[in-house]
């Protein structure tokens, strides 16, 4: 490789009356890093394309996996001089929405000279320190583990892919022959390397010649490299439709051996009945460690799968894709329960799989582990299948828990697809451990955010699609819970639930608290969109005010049935998923200062929060044994945005009180000590305080959230 000139031996080109050649280069740098996307050169405009188009499609890819690259020629607005740049995925970003924030930005030639630095395979994970030290201006995102694939490739575009046909032959224990037999030399073979500078060299190698257009990575996945974005789209393409037309034309009819019947799945009502049933117990197994969300899948693939006789074999071998049991777990937990079995017995033998997979799990660290690796992460699955009913998968948050379904998903195709044509022969305990635990990825676990205070927590809000139950699920989610949008209106909480940010943080369910078959729905529905419940907001109310006189028997009775009585049924409803857990818990009632305030011609509503209060304070003594905190709010009135106050009590109250309508809150704050009007959102930050381990050890506490009505003042 001939020497790099330095910047004292560059002729700087200078023009008269015009910008020099550095400054339009740093402004047009300046100006693609601000736009993202005008101002980038076409070869990494094409690049940021081609990868959307591929991280799209399931067949190519999964969320977050791969990587894709450019070599272009740019100037250096430092020096004037045109040098060769690589443009390749950062590390931890998605294809799919990848954008040119998420691409690292390097200097080519001083990348490869990393080579005349490179000490071996065993000093291999010191490179990536390195790697910034090729930035390009700031570099953009973190350089990934696999750029030495893109940057020592001669080529200049390179895809990096993990399709299912594909790693299903990577992963056959005859692949490399059955590559050869598929291209016959146009496509190699690599045998499985750890991602890393050895793998790059390797990729350096088979892509000097000519015919070859891309190479099948064992135990991995896919590389291939073009002259053009346009030409590596479409090899990559080519190899994955001819590895899915091998195997779909070579494969025996049932890789996965017969259908078990004691396995075949449940009807779909009672599937996800019974999923729904038993998610908060194989949530607590999958949170010993550390609290979990929960996600359920009863796709037909997954279906199939576990009702085939191959099942608990193939379940033991585990994943075999870096990017699978770096997800997944080296292997799932098989529940060997027949599915109509008592909930007791279920739950029995769920125990002794936990313990048996914990000591497993356990024996797999220490049979690996070296005095350099990194501490054990947990010994729980992150993937539970049920026979007859479904895949569950958990994560930190309900978006990993989803990714690490997905993965499996993947893991399962790849299992078929390895069977049909093969035998399928992931790569050694040895090989994924040193992956699982390998210190970068511990660096990368590193460099995540700090939880929010609510993450992994699941809130179910009632009365939530306004006022006072908008607030407190808006803040909860802002804070990192997912939210349970229960609402009488199905349409105005689904709204709300895609205003939070939609499935992978918030889900609306139809909830009428005075029917308990409701009730019992629209928490079944919640337990099966997170995995279970850790907060309830009891947060439901109307009023209709009235004297003594005035209150009629329907008037008293409704407002009894939808605050102490669906407040009832919302707790009674949601105590199983609470004790299954065994996480702890927050139950919040939303009363009022009337429940301790005996103001004017309200004699129903008043008396109802009263009896809501007194049922925090038994619900307190009742649950503690399972670490359920319950607590309530005692708000003032809160005019802004309530939906109560809009349906005629705001009109009720004003002119008890003989003020306008539109006056009703500062009414208010005038009577108070603090003369402020109180505001659905300082129940909501009340109700944050009682979730987010500011009184961990607070139970059956009132707090007023009044401004300071001194009548309602608690003694």
């Amino acid at each position: 490789m001939a020497a790099r000139k330095t910047a004292a031996t560059r002729k700087r080109p200078t023009t008269k009356g015009a910008a020099s050649a550095p400054a339009k280069a740093a402004a047009a740098a300046s100006s693609a890093r601000s736009t993202g996307a005008p101002e980038l050169p076409q070869g990494v405009r094409d690049l940021i394309a081609r990868s959307n188009r591929l991280g799209t499609d399931p067949t190519i890819t999964n969320y977050g996996g791969g990587n894709t690259s450019a070599k272009v020629r740019q100037l250096n607005p430092a020096t004037g001089a045109e040098e060769e740049l690589l443009y390749v995925k950062g590390s931890g970003g998605d294809l799919g929405t990848l954008k040119a924030s998420g691409l690292a930005t390097l200097e080519r030639d001083r990348f490869v000279a990393l080579d005349g630095v490179y000490r071996g395979v065993e000093y291999e994970d010191e490179m990536v320190e390195l790697f910034p030290y090729c930035s390009f201006g700031t570099g953009g995102a973190t350089p990934s583990i696999d750029t030495p694939m893109h940057g020592l490739v001669d080529l200049p575009h390179v895809d990096h892919l993990h399709p299912d046909a594909v790693i299903a032959l990577a992963c056959a224990a005859d692949g490399e022959k059955l590559v050869e037999k598929i291209w016959g030399g146009t496509v190699a073979w690599v045998p499985w390397k750890r991602p890393g500078w050895e793998l790059g060299k390797a990729m350096r190698d088979v892509s000097a010649d000519p015919k070859v257009i891309g190479a099948v990575l064992g135990g991995h996945g896919l590389t291939a490299w073009g002259r053009s974005s346009d030409e590596v789209e479409k090899r990559s393409r080519k190899i994955i439709k001819d590895a899915q037309k091998f195997l779909d034309r070579q494969s025996k009819a049932q890789p996965f051996g017969a259908e078990v019947k004691s396995r075949k799945a449940l009807p779909a009502a009672e599937r996800r009945a019974r999923a729904a049933e038993l998610f908060p117990h194989l949530r607590g197994v999958a949170s010993a460690d550390r609290r979990m969300v929960g996600h359920f899948t009863d796709s037909d693939v997954v279906l199939d799968f576990l009702s085939r006789r191959k099942l608990d074999q193939l379940v033991q071998l585990g994943t075999s894709c870096p990017d699978h049991f770096l997800r997944t777990k080296v292997r799932p937990l098989l529940l060997d329960t027949p599915f109509n079995a008592p909930l007791e017995k279920v739950t029995a033998r769920l125990a002794e799989l936990h313990a048996e997979y914990r000591a497993e799990y356990q024996g797999y660290y220490d049979r690996n582990a070296t005095p350099d690796s990194p501490a054990i992460r947990g010994a729980d699955p992150a993937i539970i299948l049920v026979p007859g009913v479904g895949m569950f998968s958990f994560g930190a948050d309900k978006q990993t828990a989803r990714v690490a379904g997905e993965f499996y998903v993947n893991a399962i195709n790849v299992m078929r697809g390895a069977e049909g044509v093969s035998k399928y022969a992931p790569v050694s305990e040895a090989d994924k451990f040193a992956v699982e635990y390998w210190q970068l990825e511990e660096n990368k676990l590193k460099r995540r955010p700090k939880p929010k205070a609510l993450a992994g927590k699941v809130a179910l809000v009632t009365g939530a699609a306004s006022g006072i139950g908008l607030a407190i699920a808006a803040l909860f989610a802002e804070n990192g819970a997912n939210v349970i949008v229960a609402d009488l209106n199905l349409a105005k909480a689904a709204e709300v639930a895609g205003q939070l940010g939609g499935p992978d943080v918030a889900v609306g369910v139809e909830m009428d608290v005075t029917d308990n078959d409701a009730v019992l729905a629209g928490v079944a529905q919640g337990v099966l969109a997170f995995g279970g419940v850790d907060i309830v907001i009891n947060n439901a109310g109307i009023t209709r005010a009235g004297s003594l006189a005035d209150t009629t028997v329907d008037d008293w009775d409704l407002q009894y049935d939808i605050m102490p009585r669906g407040s009832f049924l919302v707790a009674k409803a949601t105590e199983p998923a609470l004790r299954a857990q065994q996480l702890g818990g927050t139950i919040i009632n939303v009363c009022s200062k009337n429940a301790v305030f005996a103001g004017p011609n309200n004699i129903a509503y008043s008396s109802a929060k009263a009896a809501q209060a007194h049922m925090v304070r038994l619900l307190a003594a009742e649950l503690g044994d399972i670490g359920v905190r319950v607590n309530g709010i005692n708000p003032d009135g809160v005019v802004r945005g309530s939906g109560i106050f809009a349906g005629g009590w705001g009109a009720s109250r004003a002119k008890t009180y003989g003020v306008a309508e539109e006056d009703l809150g500062k009414y208010y704050a005038k009577r108070t000590v603090l003369k402020e009007e109180v505001l659905p959102e300082h129940i909501a930050q009340a109700a944050l305080a009682l979730t987010n381990g500011t009184l961990s050890i607070t139970t059956g506490l009132m707090v007023p959230v009044d401004s300071g009505v001194t009548a309602a003042f608690l003694r």
